[in-house]
């Protein structure tokens, strides 16, 4: 018999530790609903402005709501997640924060703060949302952090992903995908949040389109997987076509090149920002948030050292309208 959980925006944390008690305890097999607060903590609304990016709490970022405890779940195992469906708020956000914080690739070069608001509803069935008349960005939506219980104790930030998962930002991981996530505690102890509608590779300004989510997964315990050793995931058939879909108009994209990784990642956006600049004659900060939720950052060369090689490319189908078609 198939079972159902409900987990509620006020069963979350802000640290991993394996010491929190399970707000839900569920049979491998097990449904679960979700309504998460988004990746700022529900700090902005539909009518937050710029202004609010001054006031933001960074102590509160990526919560995680949870922690489940699996049945017969224990170290050496690993848990599948099943993404049955994921649905938005009706709008979201994407921040520039100021670059005193420290927060995006090129935030030393963006000292302006500046946040845009969304609207996720109008063009929900068609499965869009726009960016400026113009400019259209498919909405995809899936989970920045999923992830388990550390087996080291004590408390660790949610911030940052781990071999059993957490901040991952794969934006890959949407409805239809599973995801495989090495066990390290009994119970596995499974959270999740962070939604996003959309995202490049890379989320390069530090965020997506962060929005509040509703979210239903399914948990099953698998025996004997012992090559999961980090997330490990399949994709669903409807995002590999989306994917091809959204290409068919190909890409524009710019090289950066560097013995170090990072910085070929920085002058590969930066080169993109100057183009997207310079030929469509979008502002440099309208730039950085367009690459952030639809640009992909891809190491194109790794191998003929001392340099590395990375592009950082923009499909040219958000482009469907007068003046940038």
């Amino acid at each position: 018999m198939a079972h159902t959980f409900h987990i509620s925006k006020s069963d979350r944390h802000l640290k991993w530790d394996n010491s929190l008690p399970p707000v839900a305890t569920v049979p491998s097999g097990s449904t679960l609903t979700f309504d998460l607060l988004d990746g700022g903590h529900n700090q902005f609304s539909a009518t937050s402005t710029t202004a609010d990016l001054l006031s933001f709490n960074f102590t509160l970022a990526d919560p995680a709501h949870g922690p489940i405890y699996v049945d017969t779940a224990e170290p050496g195992d690993v848990l599948r997640i099943e993404f049955v469906d994921l649905k938005p708020a009706r709008y979201g956000w994407t921040a520039i924060f100021p670059s005193a914080v420290g927060f995006g690739l090129l935030h030393d070069e963006f000292p302006t703060p500046k946040l845009h608001i969304w609207d996720l509803e109008t063009h929900r069935e068609d499965g869009y949302t726009v960016f400026k008349p113009g400019i259209h960005i498919p909405i995809n939506p899936f989970l920045g952090v999923v992830g388990l219980a550390r087996e080291e104790s004590g408390e660790w930030s949610t911030i940052p992903p781990y071999d059993t998962g957490g901040n991952i930002d794969c934006k890959h991981i949407t409805v239809g995908s599973v995801l495989f996530l090495p066990v390290k505690v009994r119970g596995a102890l499974f959270s999740c949040g962070d939604g996003h509608a959309a995202q490049g590779d890379g989320e390069v300004c530090g965020t997506a389109i962060e929005t509040p989510m509703h979210v239903t997964v399914r948990l099953t315990v698998e025996k004997g997987m012992r090559w999961v050793e980090s997330p490990h995931y399949v994709t669903s058939h409807k995002h590999t076509a989306n994917l091809v879909r959204g290409g068919g108009k190909g890409e524009y994209a710019a090289l950066g090149i560097d013995a170090d990784l990072r910085e070929a990642s920085r002058k590969a956006l930066r080169g993109l920002i100057n183009w997207l600049v310079a030929e469509k004659g979008l502002t440099r900060e309208e730039s950085y948030i367009l690459c952030s939720v639809a640009a992909d950052l891809k190491i194109v060369e790794a191998v003929d050292m001392p340099h590395f090689g990375v592009a950082c490319s923009l499909p040219l189908s958000v482009f469907v309208g007068p003046p940038y078609v």
